[in-house]
């Protein structure tokens, strides 16, 4: 009996053990893990190694910022700063995003691989290949050469010599490559298809069918003109959209994500479903900074979903509960996404009133999401945490209420003031630049 039994205590033992191993090989991912997800997702799947090549990327980031910063301090005629807006978010997508995935080698890759050997041993992800510093470099100069002839280019309109169809050619090739790049084939795919429509329609069934658009024709309108590449939406993302994305990077950067996050738990992690509850608030207080869902779900989830699950949540509904408040953080004011800009600039309305129209559903969609888990937590008999292993809540106000200071700034300028959106993020990111480099003494001394 004896015998039986320590075979059966070892059969527990191994049974354990391997389940031990399989939650070591499900656990959740690190914070490292989950910002090289963003990163892939948001901002690139590159980190390369050559530090030449990391200071080019560098560069043209702080370039960029501070080329957005000026035009907004001093404004510059609109179609000359979407010309240079365009150079540099086209050459920072060749050097920053591959032409494709690391386990899907394309075919021209692997003939590459076996003619030159060595060519095997580079990753995608930590070199630039030459093709890419040339398309960036190409992407660039067919952008920058309407600023380079731009007082000709007014003359003749409508008239465009062999030089503009050429570079209107390579920009529009190299567009529709940066766009698969980023945001995947789907979007590139589209925008083909309704450029074939203008040279195909001669031979489509009729309900479809119109005379054709020749090549000339098309690529003035859609170079030289502000009703293609360099229209209304590009205008949006040179006034509005990249000084608000800047200052809600700026304020992650600075701590106010974390921040906003630690918060979120001490309030509500007590309460019946406390880490489902406070993902919700979590992600709606990060949503007032970050116009993206992606970045919004992978910033809160890596602390909120492992919680969840640790309560007695399962997993496909961690993830949901997460998805769906980082999802109506995109609605979320005072920086919403593009599309909230887009709408204003389109429907010539201010930008205050999309944002006082979006806060009341913004809040509702924020309260039935807290009421739905209000009601799974009580379904599953989820039990609060108890209050040791959250921080405290006062304290945790306490030590980071400087990050509300620029929020309040911009909420200020935009509402109380009612200047407008440009003025309002500019001066934000003046009051975040100042916190940025007097916190970290203060704190320290304190």
């Amino acid at each position: 009996m004896s015998e039986q039994a320590g075979k059966n205590d070892t059969l527990h033992e191994n049974q354990n053990t391997t389940e031990n191993q399989e939650g070591q090989d499900k656990a959740p991912p690190t914070t490292k893990e989950a910002r090289d997800l963003v990163v892939m997702v948001e901002a690139g799947v590159r980190d390369p190694k050559s530090i030449i090549a990391r200071w080019i990327i560098v560069l043209l980031c702080l370039a960029w910022s501070v080329f957005q910063l000026s035009i907004a301090h001093d404004p510059i005629n609109s179609h000359i700063a979407r010309i240079w807006h365009l150079a540099f978010a086209i050459g920072l997508t060749f050097l920053v995003y591959p032409a494709y995935k690391q386990h899907s080698t394309p075919f021209w890759v692997s003939l590459t691989q076996k003619i030159i050997p060595s060519f095997a041993s580079k990753s995608i992800r930590k070199t630039i290949p030459v093709y890419d510093w040339i398309f960036a470099a190409l992407g660039m100069a067919s952008a920058l050469y309407l600023w380079w002839d731009f007082d000709n280019l007014i003359f003749r309109q409508g008239m465009p010599n062999q030089p503009d169809i050429v570079m209107g050619f390579i920009l529009i090739v190299l567009l529709l490559e940066a766009a698969r790049r980023a945001l995947g084939p789907a979007l590139s795919i589209l925008a083909a298809i309704f450029l074939a429509y203008n040279f195909i329609g001669p031979h489509l069934p009729e309900i479809l069918r119109h005379r054709g658009i020749p090549l000339d024709f098309m690529i003035s309108d859609m170079y030289l003109t502000t009703t293609g590449i360099f229209g209304v939406p590009l205008g949006v993302s040179v006034s509005f959209v990249f000084l608000f994305v800047l200052f809600g990077a700026l304020l992650d950067r600075a701590g106010g994500g974390k921040y906003f996050i630690d918060v979120a738990f001490s309030a509500l992690g007590t309460f019946r479903g406390g880490p489902a509850k406070a993902a919700v608030l979590a992600s709606g207080m990060t949503g007032m900074i970050s116009g993206s869902s992606i970045a919004n779900t992978v910033t809160t989830g890596t602390f909120t979903i492992p919680l969840m699950k640790k309560v007695g949540f399962p997993a496909h509904k961690a993830g949901a509960v997460e998805v769906a408040a980082s999802t109506n953080g995109q609605i979320m004011p005072p920086i919403m996404g593009a599309a909230a800009f887009i709408m204003a600039e389109i429907i010539g309305i201010p930008y205050l009133d999309v944002v006082r129209a979006a806060l009341f559903p913004a809040l509702i969609a924020y309260l039935a999401l807290l009421y739905v888990v209000h009601l799974e937590s009580l379904k599953m008999g989820i039990k609060p945490l108890p209050r040791k292993e959250l921080p405290k809540f006062w304290k945790t106000v306490l030590r980071g209420c400087h990050f509300i200071i620029p929020l309040a700034i911009l909420i200020i300028y935009l509402v109380v003031l009612r200047r407008s959106p440009v003025a309002s993020a500019l001066h934000a990111i003046q009051g975040l630049m100042v916190i940025m480099l007097v916190q970290r003494p203060i704190i320290a001394f304190l």
